[in-house]
């Protein structure tokens, strides 16, 4: 089996190399990740006549690392037109990410813009994701856990058009996790996302700026005022088949995506209403 990997936290994240572990026993793997971390990027891509520099960082006996200082979408485009040399993989596996994938979530990650990717070019695609975001979080459950789920997904592709799958971990034990449940994404929103710029997080979280792909701190022009995106998230009207619930009980989540995000009951709605004219 070909197996493409990415993720968004970039290339020296513990989460990509606990699901390369994970990934070993099952081909080929071809390891394209983000140089910087690359979180929220969503399905961006580095476009512009932006210059990419890419590189290689390891090759051996059925697995290659190469870092593009790029988007994780981006990464899937180079690992497709440069390192796999227009071949296309048999699914390409995103993450596994520091932080939960879960609800709205979903619309704004980079693990997730990958696996977007992907599912675009007509590749099974899944996002992986565990609901801590330590750098130092411990993935060995996923480890553990993930490739049985890998194997009843990969034998049951329905090969529609768009598909990729969400899969989120609740942070717990083996023993602890009560099971996997089919789900549906969920809803949540943040409250005051914008708060004033504190020099001291990265010593407060142990790391440095640029572990979070900030190469340099903004020089800071008279008369501007910084600030940084941080807040609460809030749940919205969440039934109990929602995955951020259905996590917070204790479940692992898998959700069905599609690029294809047309609202077809709404379409039907607007021509029942005579939205459709002649002119």
């Amino acid at each position: 089996m070909e197996i493409l990997i990415t993720n968004d936290d970039g290339i020296q994240s513990d989460g990509i190399k606990a699901l390369v572990e994970a990934m070993r026993p099952y081909g080929n793997l071809t390891i394209v990740a983000p140089k910087y971390h690359q979180s929220g990027m969503s399905m961006a891509v580095s476009m512009g006549f932006k210059p990419i520099a890419a590189k290689e960082i390891l090759r051996k006996e059925g697995e290659r690392w190469i870092y593009v200082d790029g988007t994780p979408a981006s990464c899937i485009k180079y690992g497709l037109d440069i390192a796999l040399e227009g071949k296309k993989p048999d699914v390409v596996i995103s993450g596994i990410n520091h932080g939960s994938n879960a609800a709205t979530a979903a619309l704004y990650s980079g693990t997730l813009g990958a696996a977007k990717e992907a599912a675009i070019a007509g590749i099974p695609a899944i996002g992986v994701s565990l609901d801590h975001m330590a750098l130092s979080a411990d993935f060995s459950t996923v480890v553990k856990m993930f490739p049985a789920l890998f194997e009843k997904v990969m034998a049951n592709l329905s090969g529609k058009k768009g598909v990729y799958y969400n899969i989120n971990y609740p942070y717990l034990k083996e023993n602890e996790i009560k099971g996997i449940r089919v789900a549906h994404q969920g809803s949540i929103r943040w409250d005051d996302e914008f708060v004033k710029f504190d020099p001291g997080i990265y010593d407060k979280l142990g790391v440095t700026p640029q572990m979070l792909g900030i190469p340099k701190l903004p020089e800071v022009e008279e008369g501007e005022t910084v600030y940084m995106m941080a807040g609460q998230n809030m749940n919205n009207d969440n039934d109990q088949c929602a995955d951020n619930i259905l996590n917070e009980k204790g479940y692992i989540t898998i959700v069905v995506h599609n690029t294809n995000t047309t609202d077809y009951e709404e379409i039907e709605r607007l021509r029942t209403l005579g939205f459709n004219q002649d002119f």
